[in-house]
């Protein structure tokens, strides 16, 4: 090797291609920096520095699942133009099915990935990018595997929301649809948590207190207000708990009844939503004024 990690983080910064596509670079061109950056420039790969610095909000979240295991993903762009874009979406669904395959720890693995021969995952986002004309990330993923149980997902609208649920207890078909549907109940409700037993001590603490404080207003005895604490911290429990929320197919029982109903053995093990954007800062941007920059930029 005739370069060194040095050269690397130079060559990054200059061109604002992945770290994968720069040491194949400089390989290329045995530690040559210019011809390095040419080299980046021909395949089209330097061309993601100037997009790296948009916000990519947009794009898409895709649920899927294969026998016993599911993958959740959130792919963002620029706009929401892209999440139509078959290239994209094939993309998408192509690291899915890599991810479920080679079960990646986390984002960088998979981004060390092959994603075909010859080319990495990482290469072929940057091709991607350099191809569709807009800065793309891929955000995060979820994997889920439930031995002998079932794995449902349910995306909402165009990519805007992805559920995983695992259930444990066989896979029959009546489980897988049950399963389903309390995947498109995540969906709409979006609970914290799974189980009461799941909801962390602080967060308990924390309503207890507030409600504690709003009894104590009204000047009843302490042992009323204890029974009133008690009583609303249920319906909490109630708001944010997947197994007591009424059930959106049938909001007269909880889901966990509604799954008992089709197998009394069966009990959710794991549940994601991904909702597309969330958290990510947009950015307000005036049209006129990009457009004017553009013409006399």
């Amino acid at each position: 090797m005739s370069f060194t990690a040095a050269d690397v983080k130079k060559l990054r910064e200059i061109s604002g291609a992945g770290m994968m596509d720069c040491k194949k670079a400089l390989d290329d061109t045995n530690g040559d920096i210019d011809a390095a950056v040419d080299f980046l420039r021909k395949k089209g790969l330097s061309a993601a520095a100037k997009k790296a610095g948009r916000v990519a909000a947009e794009g898409m979240v895709l649920a899927m699942t294969a026998g016993d295991s599911g993958v959740v993903i959130e792919v963002n762009s620029e706009t929401d133009f892209v999440s139509k874009n078959e290239k994209f979406q094939h993309f998408v669904k192509e690291l899915a099915e890599l991810i479920d395959r080679q079960n990646p720890v986390d984002i960088e693995a998979l981004k060390a990935l092959e994603f075909q021969p010859g080319q990495t995952v990482e290469q072929a986002l940057s091709q991607l990018i350099a191809t569709i004309g807009e800065n793309m990330s891929i955000r995060r993923f979820v994997r889920q595997h439930v031995p002998g149980g079932t794995v449902a997902a349910y995306v909402h609208g165009t990519g805007k929301i992805g559920v995983l649920v695992g259930v444990s207890g066989g896979n029959s078909d009546a489980l897988k649809q049950i399963a389903r549907n309390i995947a498109m109940h995540v969906a709409a409700s979006n609970p914290l948590y799974i189980s009461r037993s799941d909801v962390t001590a602080g967060a308990v603490e924390r309503e207890k207190a507030v409600l504690s404080e709003r009894a104590a207003a009204s000047g009843k005895p302490a042992n009323i207000i204890e029974k009133i604490v008690e009583g609303q911290l249920n319906k909490f429990y109630a708001e944010v708990c997947l197994l007591e929320q009424g059930f959106v197919m049938d909001p007269d029982v909880t889901v966990s009844k509604a799954l008992a109903a089709v197998q009394p053995d069966a009990t959710v093990v794991s549940m994601t939503r991904f909702q597309l954007g969330e958290g990510i800062e947009k950015q307000e941007s005036d049209f006129a004024a990009e457009v004017a920059a553009q013409l006399h930029g």
